[in-house]
């Protein structure tokens, strides 16, 4: 996996980027949220693990900023807070796990092997994981905004049959016929695919 590591500890930082780089994956890491704004401004990643204690900020105010831009990459937080309201809010921010200080790398190497085990969906060019809610075309990860997203998933959990417009109607924030037809026109543009538009009732991908 390609890794962004954001901890302002030197020390605690390098340690974790050579342990996660002899487990196979690939890690860059950051001591500050401005480096971490440049890196995901001119990269994708895989993963995001973020400290949430900063001199500057803190990671929940970052991965919101993240999320605005419709950054979607899955995060987990490694924090010394255990007060349940900023355990909530990194959840809703779309958190997939927490890591307490201290711990044991290995602890880490776990959590993030058992979020990532599961088992890949294949559409023609695409690979859409479920757990991570990462799509990939040609190896490359394409990020679709939540509402995309969301549309998306229904269609390929119904490939080959009609998804009617009232099932994808629960995807959108405000709903509307042409907010559907944007949403759906987006992903045909971003992932390269044909979505039929059976008119009047709904839409379908093509079943491989």
């Amino acid at each position: 996996m390609n890794i962004l590591l954001l901890e302002d500890d030197p020390i605690l930082c390098e340690t974790l980027k050579i342990f996660l780089t002899k487990a196979g994956h690939m890690v860059t890491s950051a001591l500050t949220m401005e480096e971490v704004e440049t890196f995901t401004f001119e990269n994708s990643y895989d993963l995001y693990l973020f400290d949430i204690n900063l001199p500057e900020g803190n990671g929940l105010e970052l991965l919101q900023s993240l999320r605005y831009a419709e950054d979607n990459t899955p995060t987990i937080f490694i924090t010394a807070l255990t007060d349940m309201h900023s355990m909530a809010k990194g959840f809703q921010l779309g958190a997939i796990d927490y890591i307490k200080k201290p711990f044991n790398p290995e602890e880490l190497l776990i959590r993030i092997e058992a979020k990532f085990t599961t088992q890949t969906i294949v559409y023609k060019h695409l690979e859409y994981d479920p757990t991570s809610r990462l799509i990939r075309s040609n190896n490359h990860i394409v990020d679709l905004a939540e509402v995309q997203l969301r549309v998306f998933e229904k269609l390929l959990q119904h490939q080959g049959s009609l998804v009617h417009k009232e099932i994808l109607y629960e995807c959108l924030e405000r709903v509307s016929n042409t907010a559907l037809r944007v949403a759906i026109s987006k992903i045909q543009q971003k992932l390269d695919i044909k979505v039929k538009n059976i008119r009047s009732k709904g839409y379908m991908l093509e079943k491989l």
